[in-house]
């Protein structure tokens, strides 16, 4: 399978290549970059490990590398600011992302070629990626919060001082502002988190409160997040390679799970080969259930601003 990063020389594009090598399951990794010399260091940084990691081809420049890809992530974007919500982003990235569309409305891709959106505001140019029509509706994805799921767990099983792989627990909704988590069904190898001595509503909102800032503190801290969005990128491509029935919190347009449609946002969803198989109804409770109303509706209200903004 072969899987294209657009942006692949920047801090995210970069550390997802490098994910995606060490995980070996992809067999040609190329990197689109606006510095098509950057792009073509990366890919050769890349290919000088190759010997002791797997077997596979790298490729790097501009929007010709694209050609022929099965999957194809866009993570080129403006950084976020510390103090600037992901949705403020809309503003400045809106443009920059219509334009990275229309390149590849230009692209020959491979025979149900997936799109795999990790750009901010996720959600909503998931959503400006389907209305594109580069590909058909289920075959785009967005990175959603399989990020914002993955921060989660690590902070529970910190806070309880278990194994994080043991934690199991949702973010649903936006990736964002409005984000939801779900308490409800979340547990720690099989046993209900509500019931283990330790968790209580206040260590619960601090979790969460501390979920949600993560990403801001990274960027205060070290300009930036890579790493683990590099981990949550290989995770979501690494199923769509294996066709695995790999349930994941990424975001897709929806059409009436849990009565939300019209927008994309991310609910738990089997990805496959060609990118949504199915979107599971979660067992939530009212007030997570009325949360994640709220995120579709406030996404839907930014979504419609950006309609404005975006030429026809």
């Amino acid at each position: 399978m072969k899987v294209s990063i657009i942006g692949g020389g920047g801090r995210v594009g970069s550390d997802a290549a490098y994910a995606l090598q060490l995980g070996g399951i992809v067999n040609h990794i190329a990197l689109m970059d606006v510095n098509a010399d950057l792009a073509k260091g990366e890919a050769l940084d890349l290919r000088h490990g190759a010997s002791l990691t797997a077997n596979q081809v790298f490729s790097g420049g501009g929007y010709e590398v694209c050609e022929n890809s099965d999957c194809v992530v866009i993570t080129a974007g403006l950084r976020r600011k510390p103090d600037e919500s992901r949705l403020d982003l809309i503003n400045r990235n809106v443009g920059l992302f219509s334009g990275i569309l229309d390149e590849l409305k230009n692209v020959k891709l491979a025979s149900g070629a997936t799109i795999l959106v990790v750009s901010n505001p996720v959600d909503i140019l998931t959503n400006l990626t389907v209305e594109a029509g580069i590909v058909p509706q289920s075959h785009v994805l967005g990175l959603g919060t399989v990020l914002d799921t993955a921060r989660f767990r690590s902070l529970i099983a910190d806070h309880f001082g278990v194994g994080a792989m043991d934690v199991k627990a949702l973010i649903l909704g936006e990736h964002g502002d409005s984000m939801v988590p779900i308490w409800s069904s979340a547990t720690v190898n099989g046993i209900s988190i509500q019931s283990i001595p330790g968790w209580n509503d206040s260590s619960a909102d601090t979790l969460f409160d501390t979920t949600k800032k993560s990403g801001a503190m990274v960027i205060s801290q070290k300009g930036g997040a890579g790493r683990a969005v590099g981990i949550a990128i290989k995770e979501v491509v690494e199923g769509i390679a294996l066709d695995d029935g790999r349930l994941l919190p990424v975001s897709s347009h929806q059409t009436g799970t849990l009565g939300i449609k019209d927008i994309s946002l991310s609910l738990p969803t089997v990805v496959g080969r060609h990118g949504v198989v199915s979107v599971w109804e979660p067992a939530v409770n009212e007030t997570e259930r009325e949360g994640l109303h709220k995120s579709a509706e406030s996404l839907k209200a930014t979504y419609a601003q950006v309609k404005t903004m975006t030429p026809a």
